[in-house]
């Protein structure tokens, strides 16, 4: 008996050193094991059922593939998103059981809470659709809507239809219309591109030959501030969404770099060395300076970002030695240093809540991962242990990150939720970077 227990306990001391050291080497807790010990708010599980058409006239053929279509979008923008986990229709189930039609209670004992119906009908040149939402548990319709476009529209219906089912369960609104820009290597050059959030209808908007960087939106998502040396040295220029044209914004002597426009649309932080040090400014939509803010003759600052209501800003500054994160007021007071973990952090973005701040931090390994951290510098934690990652971004939504990473070979686009969950591959050309998620529309 006394062996037993002794076994017992050198068992049980081995299991909480382990997993001290594994939480505690270098700082660093990891995320996947925090979110579950937390308890967190499960994902809805949720499924989707392929489109049905209920109307009385013939459908061709292209008709039935449009179905399809607009039902895989729908399934993929909800497994997209962090609140949702879908739920995949199991054919060995159906062939099992010899199930013909899907019914609520099926649905149930493959685990989905939530079930969507599709029907489809063809008037005219539109495709009409109406969607309706069930709650397996209670057996009954929760919720139902119609939507009517053109059928070349149909990837837009599908992200409505998708958007209508988010704002239906969760009361936030969907992103699946937003765009995303970044940067593309064509040739010798870097041109900015625009895409769909998913990656999809991809478009170019800048054909300058030249080396494109920093894209940011505007608030209103149809100006893109960027930098591009298409002059010869870098300044700050803007390129319309729709027209495609092309303005400067500002030219200074010495670099320009790191945009990014304030919540309110009105503003402008950025990094100017016209004074020959690197330092943190505040221009106007016109390009001209309001106020500069940071003062370090010795050290480098740079990657302002704004706080959510704009009344802070978040920079990196090299002033201790290696960069390292600080918070100011958006007028420069108060300035204090954010991060004391990480060797070296870099590139900030604020969560849309204001209470976590994201960042490219070179962890102990030596690798460069992104961390978050909250504002008030407690719970340093690594979203990423793979590749070399950088550029992040959130979702307007603030549910999800967008980053560039080398984990499989070149520079790609990835995504993931906020905690470092759900980690997928958008872009697959080797020579893609710096990535922005545009508001929502």
């Amino acid at each position: 008996m006394m062996k037993k227990q002794l076994c017992f306990l050198l068992t049980l001391f081995l299991i909480l050193v382990s997993t001290a050291l594994a939480q505690t080497e270098g700082g660093i807790r990891n995320v996947f094991f925090d979110t579950l010990r937390a308890g967190d708010a499960q994902p809805l599980p949720i499924g989707v059922e392929p489109m049905k058409y209920v109307g009385d006239m013939y459908i061709t053929a292209a008709d039935s593939s449009l179905m399809q279509y607009v039902s895989r979008v729908v399934q993929r923008d909800l497994d997209f998103y962090a609140d949702f986990e879908l739920v995949p229709l199991d054919s060995f189930y159906l062939k099992t059981y010899e199930i013909t039609e899907m019914t609520l209670l099926g649905w149930k004992r493959l685990g989905a809470e939530m079930v969507v119906r599709l029907e489809a009908e063809f008037p005219g040149p539109n495709l009409r659709v109406r969607w309706r939402l069930f709650d397996t548990n209670r057996q009954r319709q929760y919720a139902t809507e119609r939507l009517e476009y053109n059928r070349t529209f149909w990837r837009e219906l599908a992200h409505d239809i998708a958007n209508q089912i988010v704002t239906t369960l969760t009361g936030d609104p969907g992103i699946f219309r937003t765009k995303i820009v970044y940067v593309k290597k064509v040739g010798n050059a870097k041109e900015l591109f625009l895409a769909d959030y998913d990656g999809a209808n991809e478009k170019q908007l800048t054909h300058t030959g030249s080396i494109n960087l920093s894209p940011c939106f505007s608030p209103k998502a149809n100006v893109i501030y960027f930098i591009s040396y298409m002059e010869g040295n870098p300044k700050l220029f803007k390129v319309d969404v729709v027209s495609g044209k092309i303005s400067k914004v500002a030219d200074y002597p010495g670099l320009i770099a790191a945009p990014e426009v304030s919540p309110d649309g009105n503003k402008i932080a950025c990094v100017l060395t016209k004074d020959g040090n690197a330092e943190i400014y505040v221009l106007s939509l016109e390009g001209k300076i309001i106020k500069r803010l940071t003062h370090s003759p010795y050290s480098i600052e740079s990657a302002p970002t704004w706080s959510p209501d704009g009344r802070n800003i978040a920079f990196s500054s090299d002033r201790t030695g290696t960069p390292q994160l600080y918070i100011m007021d958006s007028d420069g007071l108060n300035m204090h240093r954010l991060t004391y973990q990480g060797g070296y952090n870099d590139s900030p973005i604020w969560s849309h809540r204001g209470d976590r701040i994201t960042f490219v931090s070179r962890t102990p390994s030596g690798r460069f991962d992104l961390a978050s951290i909250n504002i008030d510098g407690t719970d340093y934690r690594v979203l990423t242990q793979v590749g070399r990652n950088e550029n992040p971004h959130f979702s307007p939504d603030g549910k999800h990150i967008i980053f560039a990473s080398t984990r499989l070979g070149g520079w790609d686009l990835y995504t993931m939720d906020i905690t470092g969950r759900n980690q997928r591959r958008l872009t697959h050309s080797g020579n893609v970077s710096n990535p922005n998620w545009g508001p929502l529309q």
